[in-house]
């Protein structure tokens, strides 16, 4: 690659311009050597033994061993030879070194450039553009040391003219003209364009002048519509409530929210109440004896009572409401008004208020009158679903509002008995009211005995009875029908989640039976079972989230874990939202006194947020030793969920047991690495953060087992005696002077 490079750079000598030998003399003697011969074997030489790059390199540098070789003048004179005789002894020598080309007469031929070696031909372009510039430069600069004068490759600044007096005051007179002339030329086009805006806003102007003119005159055109009777009368109300309105906006929000405002649900429970005496007494009142003359004004008082709720509801309260155009909620008061009146319970409601009782002045006190204020059912209704939404226990009020059902048909009926024995005579059958007692009560347990069908009625004798009678029976029996299904549905719904948990329970069991189960796991998992379900309402509290929608279950979720996900130090300085994300995967595990949740040396593959209840970490034989109680908020099993398997770092270090029913939070590992794929910056962090709680828990650890081996060899076993001292019978005081007796007795005999 050098030596390509090398040649490159180096300027090339072409062929021709190599000095070739001194040319052999024609006449010479046979045995003479040739003079060509020794420049021919000395490039033959570097062709054979060296590589491409050199065959390249030997021929730029000229040959200097011909000089020496050249022939003596001595051998001119000598007689020329026939040029066939001469021919062959010089043939050999004269040879060329390249045997695929002929030599050319008279010169040495040299040998040919191999051509070069590419590697990259990018490189190898860029390489030779490069040389191409370099050898331009070069040159260049070789003719500017030759001749100083010659144009240099930099653009040269331009040079200043100078000028003579007269000539610069003729230029500069000129530039004035010329400046004055493009002065006088931008003024005359700005003079355009100002008069060229100035008559496109007039003609704008005359246009919309034009349009509205011709709006005005179709306008005239337009046959005069007047406002309709209500519009008047809407008109004049609104001008006549308007300060009552704008006082009772200290007390009212300017709108109601019909769903959440528990205010508004309140007040349709007093309108509930005006209806239901309208709906309840009007009948009785309509069919019972009950307008005596001292009885009248007590309820003209309930009546104008009744009423008032009625006008304050549909002037101050319905008006309110919001409602929902195209998906927005629309709170101004103007449009909400506007809304109301556009309705069908407008018209109701405008209906129910009309004073028909004025008609008493004329007919009599009488409560048919009043027939119209049952039209404002449209109320009892709405409060009927509101109270529903807020109940936590919604059955009992739809257990309740049945049995209202129930008894308002038995009402009725017992309405129209009392109607029939008046019109048949009272007292004078016996299946007619008998007029003893109280006439409502008698007829309430007629309606009841002849609706369900119990029997023991007396019989009908006349056709007009014997009608009642079998009509009474029909509607009796579908009536019936119809209230008891509604009830067994509504039970039904109130039982549902009870009876969903019996199934579940009864499956297990009969399931544990039939394998043989052990009696204890059995009682454990009933234990299990019953306070699941006493403890949240469900089995499985995942499948309740499931059903709502993304953001309602993230605020539940948010409300629940978030503060304590926060307070976790392993997630302290965590993107918030990765937090959310992770409270969305956890799942409620209940566990048992004394159930382990983890024991030492398992595969950690889960971290625990204790929701209810308490764990305890133990150790020691048979885990009888608490080395610290966990409580409500507490977090355990963080860290594995970071670790790998190698070197045993996601294996539990302690075994961690119940106290009592404990309702866990738990995140698993899996859940948490999808997580951390979508916020690879929270991961690093968690890495390190991992780490660095694994380092700082390492010494810890390691430092206590080193001190309980100190504390172990304090009462450790005695070592054992060295051989040294062993051989003298031991270190023992009376080991010793018993041989020390036993060496002087020996002596002494």
């Amino acid at each position: 690659m050098f030596g390509k490079l090398k040649g490159l750079f180096l300027p090339q000598i072409p062929a021709a311009a190599v000095p070739a030998a001194a040319p052999a003399p024609v006449q010479a003697p046979a045995n003479a050597p040739t003079p060509a011969s020794t420049p021919a074997k000395q490039e033959e030489t570097p062709a054979d033994t060296g590589n491409g790059t050199k065959k390249v390199e030997k021929p730029a540098e000229p040959i200097p061993a011909p000089a020496p070789v050249d022939p003596p003048p001595a051998a001119a004179p000598v007689d020329p030879v026939p040029a066939p005789v001469t021919t062959p002894a010089v043939g050999p020598a004269a040879a060329p070194a390249n045997p695929g080309q002929e030599a050319v007469e008279g010169e040495v031929s040299s040998p040919p450039v191999p051509p070069p070696v590419v590697y990259n031909k990018y490189s190898d372009d860029h390489l030779r553009a490069i040389v191409k510039l370099m050898r331009e430069r070069t040159e260049i600069y070789k003719e500017k040391i030759i001749d100083p004068h010659a144009s240099s490759p930099e653009v040269s600044p331009p040079v200043t003219p100078v000028y003579r007096k007269p000539d610069y005051e003729i230029l500069i007179n000129e530039r004035m003209k010329k400046e004055e002339e493009d002065r006088i030329k931008k003024e005359e086009e700005d003079l355009k364009k100002k008069e060229a805006a100035e008559k496109k806003k007039q003609e704008m102007a005359e246009k919309k002048a034009a349009e509205q003119k011709a709006k005005d005159e179709a306008k005239a055109l337009e046959p005069v519509v007047k406002p309709s009777l209500g519009q008047i009368m809407a008109t004049f109300l609104d001008r006549l409530l308007k300060p009552i309105e704008d006082r009772m906006d200290s007390v009212l929000p300017s709108t109601i929210d019909p769903f959440t405002d528990r205010a508004y649900i309140v007040w349709l429970s007093l309108v509930t109440l005006a209806f239901n005496y309208n709906t309840w007494l009007m009948t009785a009142r309509l069919c019972f004896p009950y307008h005596p003359p001292e009885w009248i004004p007590y309820w003209i008082a309930m009546d104008l009572l009744a009423d008032f709720i009625y006008l304050i509801d549909s002037i101050l309260f319905q008006p309110r409401k919001q409602f929902v155009k195209g998906g927005d909620v629309i709170k101004d008061r103007i449009l909400t008004k506007a809304f109301y009146r556009e309705t069908e319970r407008f018209k109701f409601d405008i209906i129910a208020m009309v004073p028909t009782d004025l008609l008493c002045l004329q007919f009599g006190y009488k409560s048919i009158f009043r027939f119209n204020r049952i039209l404002k059912a449209d109320t009892f209704f709405e409060f009927s679903d509101r109270l529903e939404s807020l109940m936590s226990k919604a059955y009992i009020w739809r257990v309740i509002r049945t049995i209202g059902y129930l008894l308002f048909m038995l009402h009725l009926n017992a309405c129209f008995y009392y109607v029939a024995s008046h019109y048949q005579g009272i007292g004078k059958t016996k299946w007619v009211y008998t007029g003893k007692g109280n006439a409502y009560l008698r007829c309430y347990y007629f309606a009841v005995r002849s609706l369900i069908n119990i029997g023991g009625l007396p019989e009908p004798h006349t056709v007009f009875e014997i009608t009642f009678q079998l009509t009474n029976f029909f509607v009796g029996v579908f009536v019936f029908s119809s209230l008891i299904g509604q009830m067994r549905d509504v039970i039904g719904a109130a039982t549902q989640g009870q009876t969903y948990f019996r199934t579940s329970m009864d499956n297990t069991v009969y399931y544990m039976v039939s394998n043989n189960i052990p009696r204890i796991c059995q009682n454990r998992i009933r234990t299990w079972y019953n306070y699941t379900w006493d403890a949240q309402g469900m089995l499985d509290e995942s499948e309740l989230l499931e059903q709502m929608p993304l953001v309602m279950r993230t605020a539940i979720a948010v409300d629940i874990n978030l503060a304590t996900f926060q307070k976790i130090e392993l997630f302290k300085g965590c993107d918030n939202q990765m937090l959310v994300d992770m409270l969305l995967r956890l799942k409620s595990i209940i566990y048992l006194p004394g159930d382990f949740v983890v024991q030492k040396g398992d595969i950690g593959k889960e971290m625990y947020i204790i929701k209810s209840g308490a764990v305890q970490v133990v150790g020691g034989p048979d885990n009888s030793i608490v080395f610290v109680t966990l409580k409500a908020g507490c977090v355990f099993g963080e860290i594995s969920l970071l670790q790998s398997s190698k070197d045993g770092g996601n294996r539990r270090t302690a075994n961690v047991k119940a106290h009592g029913f404990a309702n866990l939070f738990v995140l698993e590992k899996k859940d948490l690495f999808e997580i951390l794929v979508h916020y690879p910056l929270a991961q690093k962090v968690l890495a390190r953060k991992g780490r660095k709680l694994m380092k700082a828990k390492g010494p810890a650890a390691a430092k206590a087992v080193e001190d309980k081996k100190k504390g172990m060899a304090l009462f450790g076993p005695k070592p054992p005696t060295p051989k040294f001292l062993r051989a003298f019978g031991g270190l023992g005081r009376k080991g010793f002077m018993d041989k020390m007796k036993n060496a002087a007795s020996n002596q002494n005999n």
